[in-house]
């Protein structure tokens, strides 16, 4: 097939005769798309004349008619890819001796003895005519030179009838077939001209609608991109302020004192929670999210997941209800972590939202086979319940159910938003049914590969820690001032020298001059970077082996693989946690072997 890029090319002057290459282009893909209906065509046609003409002459025309149009089907196909290519001559030609075969019809039939041979005859020349233009209707010049054969047939049929009675009724026909072949042309040229200006309308708008689409992802990924950004710069002050309040809360304080830091902790993780949430999102949108998969003790995350909303629903005066259904295996495989998010985002909401009554936290186990489980996870509360106008955006971002200036509680509107997308990547998700007045239900599908299904009795842990009391010299490397004060205050008043560098490359230099027994190294600094500081310490001499302990604001785990591949024992967060980093110095003893040992591994996932 000739394709529409083609058309408007020009032929040869000397070859085209005045035929562009364009109009052979759309006759030719015309008739190729209709050359079945010629052979259903000749054979009405061969009815017609059977009765007019006889059996013999009739048949005679019928085969070779046939075979014409079959040779002409077999050229057209051949050459179907060359019209442009110097054959824009060729296919009209080959078309109108074809069409010679097929004017014989009303020729033989007008020169027939049988009466009604002549108004057969109009009948056939007429049709010829309608059937050549119908096809060729995009392409009249072509029309009209593969019709020709007609008008040589109209002309002998003519000059038959000069001088008699029938020749100027039989010129009177001629002038309405031809207006029937303008109006068939020019409908259709109509016709086209409004597809055409139809599919270059639609192609400007899929183009705007294309155009707005790469707007609005562009602008998409900005706020992402922002969102991202400043909420973990957020958290570097941040740890100056719960870091600080920690300190404030070894301190002696007055009773209203000790209320006001309360306050402030209080103040300070409800606004590190939301900082995570815009975290999440924007790795869940930009595809970053990442699942850990390890072995998961059932009855462990039922305890981490229930006990704080236990006792919140106690200090509330709510009853707290937890348990099993079916067959619970004892461990499965699964990331804990994002589990526990879930469920505790919708344990939250339950206590959040519910006044008076039950809180029912459900673990139905489903057994799909030996090593496949299904959990379904629901937590019922006796609230107030859900309109269900409000269930339908329920779990759009940013959306609460109660978005009036007067509602109770605060928050982001992202924790159904995240908990639900998180189900989704974990390969399930997350149903709801409520109704007003009668409390709600969310349940959290998923499924996991088993473990083991029977609880196995653990071994006895294995004590390594250092004695206290015992003084280490430790060196902490941080840009910024309030984090190195907090970090030397609590290390100074646990008995520990420390000492300080504002960058990686005062670090490096210090580690070259004296030995320490902990180096606490912030990633991000000006002049040397942290990683690139811990490489250098690991290629000198005083402090090659001394253990390393990297620290960000950076939650992600490909920061953290990052961080142990430069030559660091062991990552911490930011904010710090106390109680973590503790527990790692209780390790600085042993080494670096003793702070990459697979228990502190979990524990410091566990602290960030």
């Amino acid at each position: 097939m000739v394709g529409s890029e083609d058309i408007g090319k020009s032929l040869d002057s000397g070859r085209s005769a005045g035929v562009s290459a364009s109009e052979a282009a759309q006759a030719l893909t015309a008739i190729l798309q209709t050359q079945y209906l010629r052979y259903v065509i000749i054979g009405s046609w061969a009815i017609g004349l059977l009765g007019t003409v006889g059996w013999v002459q009739g048949l005679v025309w019928f085969i070779g008619t046939i075979g014409a149009g079959a040779i002409r089907g077999k050229f057209e196909k051949s050459m179907a890819g060359r019209v442009d290519a110097g054959w824009g001559l060729l296919f009209p030609a080959v078309a109108t001796v074809t069409t010679a075969a097929w004017a014989s019809a009303p020729l033989m039939a007008w020169f027939s003895p049988h009466p009604f041979g002549q108004p057969l005859a109009v009948a056939l020349l007429v049709s010829g005519y309608v059937l050549v233009f119908a096809q060729l209707r995009s392409s009249p010049k072509q029309a009209i030179v593969i019709s020709s054969p007609y008008t040589v047939v109209a002309l002998i049929i003519a000059a038959s009838l000069w001088g008699g009675p029938l020749f100027w009724p039989f010129l009177a026909i001629m002038p309405f077939t031809s207006a029937g072949m303008f109006v068939l042309v020019t409908m259709t040229m109509l016709r086209e001209e409004r597809i055409r200006a139809f599919q270059e309308h639609q192609a400007h708008l899929i183009e705007e609608l294309q155009g707005a689409r790469d707007k609005a992802d562009a602008a998409n990924q900005a706020k992402s991109n922002f969102l991202g950004v400043i909420s973990h710069e957020l958290r570097t002050p941040m740890n100056g302020v719960l870091g600080a309040a920690q300190l404030l809360g070894a301190t002696r304080l007055e009773a209203t004192q000790r209320e006001y830091l309360s306050i402030i902790r209080n103040s300070g993780d409800n606004l590190l929670s939301l900082l995570n949430d815009i975290l999440d999102m924007t790795k869940i949108e930009a595809g970053k999210m990442t699942f850990e998969i390890i072995d998961v003790s059932l009855d462990d995350l039922h305890r981490r997941v229930t006990g704080p909303f236990a006792a919140q629903a106690e200090a509330k005066g709510l009853e707290f209800r937890s348990t099993f259904v079916g067959e619970t295996p004892a461990v499965v495989k699964g990331d804990p972590l994002r589990v526990c998010q879930v469920l505790q985002n919708l344990l939250s909401n339950a206590v959040k939202f519910t006044d008076a009554g039950v809180i029912e936290f459900r673990t139905e186990s489903t057994r799909i086979n030996d090593r496949r489980v299904g959990f379904a996870f629901s937590v019922t509360d006796s609230g107030s319940g859900i309109a269900e106008a409000d269930l339908e955006r329920l779990f759009q971002p940013f959306t609460q159910a109660d978005a009036s200036s007067t509602r109770r509680f605060g928050g982001t509107g992202l924790g159904l938003t995240i908990a639900r997308r998180m189900a989704n990547i974990m390969g399930g998700d997350i149903t709801v049914t409520s109704a007003v007045g009668r409390g709600s239900t969310f349940t959290l599908m998923v499924e996991a590969d088993v473990v083991e299904w029977d609880a196995v009795i653990e071994a006895e842990a294995i004590d390594a820690e250092v004695g206290d009391g015992e003084s280490l010299n430790v060196l902490v490397v941080e840009d910024h001032p309030v984090n190195r004060m907090i970090l030397e205050a609590w290390l100074g008043s646990a008995g520990h020298c420390v000492a300080t560098a504002e960058n990686g490359q005062i670090a490096v230099d210090m580690a070259s001059q004296q030995r320490f027994d902990l180096v606490i190294m912030d990633v991000n600094m000006p002049v040397m970077d942290g990683l690139s500081a811990t490489r250098l310490i690991r290629t000198r001499g005083l402090n090659a082996e001394t253990p390393i302990a990297v620290l960000s604001a950076s939650a992600r785990n490909e920061d953290h693989a990052a961080g142990l591949e430069a030559g660091a024992d062991a990552y911490l967060n930011k904010p710090i946690d106390f109680a973590a980093l503790a527990q790692l110095m209780q390790r600085v003893r042993g080494g670096r072997s003793g702070l990459r040992s697979p228990s502190e591994t979990g524990e410091t996932a566990a602290a960030a």
